[in-house]
Order: C-alpha cells, then sequence, then structure tokens
C-alpha cells in the first residue's frame, strides 16, 4: 500500500508517486543541511522540559508540544525518514492495543518534513488525512522544518536514521524516558511500567530526589 508514514497516521493511500520522488529528494537536501548547520543543539535530556515543536494536526489546527498534551502524561514517536514509518507504526498498534483508553495517557505520532519534501505539503496533508481514522487526526502532528534542530536534540545518525524516535513527558512537559529504535517488546514493558506509573501519580519537579532515564537500543 503505497505510504509516506504507514498505515495510521503516516498512511497515503492512492499517492501518486510523484510524492515518495519528492520525499527521497527532500531526505538528501536534509541530510545536506544537518552537516551544515552552524549552531548544534543540545541533546536533549531526560529531566528537562521538551522545547516547543509545532506542527499542525490532520484537522488543520496548529498544536504545540509540549503544551498541547498539559496535564496528561504522553508519548510521542517521531520520525524523520520514509522508512521510520515501519517502527513509528508498530510502536502506535502496540500503544492503542495496551494501554487503555484514559484522560491520563495521551499518544502523537510526529511526521519530520523538511527540505524539498515540504513542497509536497497539500499532497502529504491530503493523503495522511486519507489514510488516517478521523478519530486520530488530532494525535498526527506534522512538523515541516526544523528537522535539523531535532536531529541534534535526539542524537540522530545516519545509521538510525530510519528508527522512531520516542519521548515520554510527564504531566509538566518534562521528558521521563528518551529512546530510539524498531518496536521492542522488553522496551515495550519498560515503557508501559513508565506510562501506568506517571499517569497513577501526581507530577513531581525533575532534579536528583526523582531520578529519571534515557533508554538506549
Amino acid at each position: 500500500m503505497p505510504a509516506i508514514f504507514g498505515n495510521t497516521s503516516f498512511r497515503l493511500l492512492g499517492a501518486p508517486s510523484r510524492i515518495f520522488a519528492v520525499w527521497c529528494v527532500g531526505g538528501l537536501v536534509i541530510a545536506m543541511a544537518t552537516l551544515r548547520a552552524s549552531a548544534a543543539q543540545d541533546s536533549l535530556r531526560v529531566g528537562e522540559r521538551m522545547p516547543e515543536l509545532k506542527g499542525q494536526t490532520l484537522t488543520g489546527r496548529t498544536a504545540v508540544l509540549p503544551q498541547a498534551s498539559a496535564g496528561t502524561v504522553t508519548l510521542v514517536a517521531m520520525g524523520f525518514t520514509y522508512k521510520s514509518r515501519f517502527p513509528v507504526e508498530a510502536w502506535g498498534d502496540w500503544y492503542r492495543t495496551t494501554i487503555p483508553p484514559t484522560a491520563a495517557v495521551s499518544f502523537f505520532e510526529v511526521p519530520m518534513i523538511g527540505g524539498m519534501a515540504t513542497l509536497g505539503r497539500w499532497f502529504i496533508n491530503r493523503g495522511m488525512r486519507s489514510g488516517t481514522p478521523v478519530e486520530l487526526h488530532d494525535h498526527v502532528i506534522t512538523v515541516y522544518g526544523g528537522t535539523s534542530e531535532w536531529k541534534q536534540r535526539l542524537s540522530y545518525s545516519t545509521r538510525h536514521e530510519d528508527d522512531a524516535y520516542l519521548i515520554v513527558l510527564d504531566t509538566q512537559g518534562v521528558v521521563r524516558w528518551l529512546h530510539h529504535g524498531v518496536f521492542d517488546q522488553s522496551r515495550a514493558d519498560e515503557l508501559k511500567g513508565l506510562l501506568t506509573s506517571l499517569a497513577g501519580r501526581h507530577p513531581v519537579a525533575a532534579g536528583p530526589d526523582h531520578p529519571v532515564q534515557r533508554s538506549e537500543p
């Protein structure tokens, strides 16, 4: 099935093949821009508040994380390449089948699109709306631009360019867990425990008395 990012928020049903071509060219431009970046961003660390990430939901409204998820424990799954749709899709499917629907926990899929691929914005948006269940449209935030900065924040590398990049936020928008990779059941079990724990207690301030962790593949 033709896709930009997969069979949920990242699906592009029946899209013209030129969109994929635009995406590929855009990927090359993104990589070049990353190498030319003049001001390096510090790596995002567990215990820090997530920097603002602004995009547009599939319903067309502007959304800014972490404000858009304030008051809830939040899992964010980001993808930077065409192939990253596979692990992002896998993590999203796991979340929806494992985490009971609750107002205490939320999930956002965030396709990160930059370079020449932004020229296909209209086609990409239309395709993702068509390929995503309506009830999920407000939980897909497409970000056009700023990909280089976020790659640096998440310690992105070409070796792991097709990974899903996961961020867990507490109710105050503080990063509590970072991970990148394909779906892994042991990591999923760890993640479930963390989401359940965070959702079951009052938010706490980041600091030495409240240990947090970064998970590596």
